[in-house]
């Protein structure tokens, strides 16, 4: 529930393939959230949004969702 654990997902997403697609394929941040807790992390929707860090890469997340996340 901290910027750590949205980290340790994102890291995770990097390495399994798997994981990663899915990330990838999710458009809407409940698609995420659960993805994330079926992967044994749970997120803070509240600081995966600016002002804090983005934590996903723009290659991690659909264009809607990085549009969301990210502001590009």
């Amino acid at each position: 529930m901290s910027i750590k654990d949205i980290r340790a997902f994102s890291d995770k997403a990097k390495t399994d393939t798997e994981l990663g697609e899915k990330l990838k394929s999710c458009q809407k941040l409940r698609e995420l959230l659960t993805l994330a807790r079926e992967s044994g992390f749970e997120l803070d929707e509240v600081e995966l949004y600016p002002p804090n860090e983005p934590q996903f890469s723009a290659d991690q997340l659909s264009e809607k969702l990085g549009k969301a996340l990210l502001r590009a």
